[in-house]
């Protein structure tokens, strides 16, 4: 029987899908990245489960909507011993290591994971004590706002970069101990899932002076933004001129992007480890992802939440030559609660029952034709965003006004179609599935999944 393949899964925090060599930015350096989209496979409208970290982390872990995983807000987790992918490939033989952030809150710091390195090992009080709260009720509230974020944004080592550093550091000793240590004569057979999960370029915006100046002056940040008209869309505006400046919006921007290109150098030092260690990295199946966006000021809104495309869209590559060896762009809506069914079947994995997760395989082979072309995300138990075809619909509960945009007439998002004549018909189909995902005055009362087979 062949050994099933190496999977290495590379994860950042807050990445626009636009600020990417491959997705056509011109200014940002990410030389690595660029290189894996290139050999692999491309998702063009590859979309969070949840536009916010945890929530997002847990479903990806669980392959399960937040309604479906019940983890459906910050600070919520997954219920111990949950199916996770981890623990579905640990039981299928794999050595299943993670290096960096989970986000995990509860009791079960694990989760399937046979190995954890470094990162966020932290248990919220609440649940030792039984209860699954969001922990910010727990402790003073210490997030700046928005525009201090802004204004402090610059040159500088934030907690970020410190993390980041430890978890590569960790994962580099891990990939040497585990493919060369010369004093003990390992068994090679054994098939191994490592991640390598990156907080940047996740807020405070800090760099290096030296990409802080390389960007200070290329960067187009976004300045005289209107704010879209809505009482949730438009929540915790920045406004240039009075809350912060052009300079402070163009300095934080400069940082970001100094954020992302050195996430793209990172993962090539797990790259150059992998191949210093013997290993052929067309023989990996390598997939690189983000938990959500960042707003970086458009719409006059920064960092996540929203289901604007800065925020809610996603970058998400899959590289395996050993199968997909031409690469291409898929351009069909794909979520990264699908990341666990694809990774079963592209590993020849068994795929447990219940999940929100559909294989991208066929995508990946160029056959979509039975593709249903949706994507979910959902926010706060409250808000929900179903995206079909280049349609997106939103719900706020029943005392905001819901959104419709049509990225092919309005790819700005700057007009709602909601009462459009035209779009009648759709809006009826979208309320209809927003009742049978548990959302609205129409519900279903025995929700359990999104329904896919």
């Amino acid at each position: 029987m062949d050994k099933k393949p190496n999977i290495l899964f590379l994860m950042s925090d807050e990445h626009r899908p636009d600020v990417a060599g491959w997705a056509g930015n011109t200014v940002i350096r990410t030389p690595i990245m660029d290189k894996l989209a290139k050999d692999g496979v491309v998702f063009s409208n590859a979309y969070t489960p949840s536009p916010i970290c945890i929530p997002a982390r847990q479903c990806i872990m669980s392959g399960q909507l937040p309604r479906t995983s019940k983890c459906e807000k910050f600070g919520q987790d997954l219920a111990p011993g949950s199916m996770t992918f981890a623990r579905q490939f640990a039981l299928e033989g794999y050595e299943t290591v993670v290096s960096g952030k989970l986000h995990h809150l509860g009791t079960d710091q694990m989760q399937g994971w046979t190995s954890r390195i470094s990162g966020d090992i932290q248990v919220n009080p609440y649940y030792i004590g039984g209860k699954a709260m969001d922990h910010r009720k727990h402790f003073a509230e210490v997030k700046w706002s928005n525009a201090k974020e802004i204004t402090r944004a610059g040159v500088g080592r934030g907690l970020c970069v410190s993390h980041d550093e430890y978890a590569v550091q960790g994962a580099k000793q891990f990939i040497e101990d585990f493919f060369c240590n010369p004093y003990y004569d390992r068994d090679q057979t054994q098939p191994l899932l490592l991640k390598v999960s990156l907080l940047q370029p996740h807020y405070p915006y800090f760099t290096s002076e030296d990409k802080f100046n390389y960007y200070l002056n290329r960067v187009d940040p976004y300045l005289n933004e209107e704010v879209f008209d809505h009482p949730f869309l438009s929540q915790h505006q920045v406004k240039a001129g009075s809350d912060v400046t052009e300079r402070d919006l163009r300095r934080a921007t400069a940082a970001y992007y100094g954020m992302v290109e050195t996430i793209d150098s990172l993962y090539g030092e797990v790259l150059d480890a992998l191949t210093h260690a013997g290993q052929n990295l067309d023989d990996w199946i390598i997939v690189y992802t983000s938990d959500h966006g960042e707003m970086l000021g458009e719409h006059g809104i920064w960092e996540k939440q929203k289901f604007f495309e800065a925020s809610a869209r996603v970058p998400l590559i899959i590289r395996y030559p050993r199968k997909f060896p031409d690469g291409g762009v898929v351009e069909e809506n794909v979520n990264l609660c699908d990341l666990f069914a694809t990774l079963c079947d592209l590993s020849d994995t068994p795929v447990p029952q219940e999940l929100d997760s559909r294989s991208l395989v066929p995508l990946m082979a160029k056959n979509g034709e039975a593709w249903n072309n949706e994507t979910i995300s959902q926010f706060m138990g409250t808000n929900l965003m179903i995206k079909r075809d280049h349609l997106k619909y939103q719900y706020y509960g029943e005392t905001m006004p819901e959104v419709l945009f049509d990225l092919h007439r309005n790819p700005e998002e700057s007009l709602n179609f909601i009462d459009e004549p035209e779009y009648a018909q759709q809006v009826v189909q979208f309320r209809k599935r927003r009742g049978e995902l548990g959302f609205g005055p129409e519900a279903d009362p025995s929700y359990q999944n999104a329904g896919y087979v």
